[in-house]
């Protein structure tokens, strides 16, 4: 039985962007496989004057403009048996995570909403029940580079998309930790060496130092998630 493809629709006013890096390497070779299909939609498309206008000034005044809703509703009705949320890249939206990629990935697939200019009217945004999501706090110039590392995130979880599946339970983030450090060949290189753990042989010692190494990265570089990271570890002892 054929599995049916991840599906990634994205509507643009840029679709020429798209696949773009993500036609490339594993995402690429995932996509020509079948493992996950994409479309695009150029909302100019749908604009109704001779000019292909998309945007007008915003009410109140201020600068910049606003995408039309009449124009974006057009867009995403052409696209109603899409599979999966419609997720409207904006910086007020939702900050993006490894669980949310997770819950994405677990679906039959998304529909990304990219915006332009100052953003898209809210009236559309109310009217589809569009879900905000946001990568960090910075502004980009569109929606468009958030759509691919939103999507890159989440193919990377598919499954047969990873040779080594085992390498996903050990990623910064999976156990609510920051990865471990890694080390190759060779094991002395400019006057340093890997630590010796790791030459050992001895799985549990390797296993030990690894999950010590993520626990101190994790406290020194990002309090926030050993915060949480310890409350929830706290929990669940409490729990058994």
């Amino acid at each position: 039985m054929t599995q049916t493809p991840w599906s990634a629709t994205v509507l643009t006013l840029f679709p020429e962007m798209f696949p773009g890096p993500l036609g490339l390497s594993l995402s690429g070779k995932a996509l020509m496989s079948g493992i996950w299909s994409m479309k695009t939609v150029n909302i100019r498309d749908f604009a109704a004057d001779k000019h292909n206008t998309v945007d007008d000034t915003p009410f109140g005044g201020g600068p910049g403009m606003v995408m039309r809703p009449d124009v974006v509703d057009a867009a995403l009705a052409s696209v109603e048996e899409r599979p999966g949320p419609i997720v409207y890249l904006s910086p007020r939206g939702k900050v993006f995570n490894q669980a949310m990629a997770a819950e994405l990935a677990e679906g039959d697939g998304v529909t990304l909403l990219c915006g332009r200019y100052e953003g898209i009217d809210q009236r559309v945004l109310d009217k589809r029940e569009i879900r905000e999501v946001s990568l960090g706090d910075f502004v980009l110039s569109g929606g468009e580079l958030a759509a691919m590392a939103l999507l890159d995130a989440c193919l990377r979880l598919l499954p047969g998309y990873m040779g080594a599946e085992a390498s996903l339970e050990e990623e910064s983030f999976s156990a609510g930790l920051l990865e471990y450090p890694h080390f190759t060949r060779p094991a002395t290189w400019d006057g340093m060496d890997v630590p010796a753990v790791l030459l050992s042989g001895h799985h549990e010692k390797i296993k030990a130092w690894r999950q010590a190494e993520a626990e101190r990265t994790t406290r020194t570089r990002r309090p926030d998630l050993w915060s949480r990271y310890c409350t929830t570890k706290g929990a669940g002892m409490s729990a058994n």
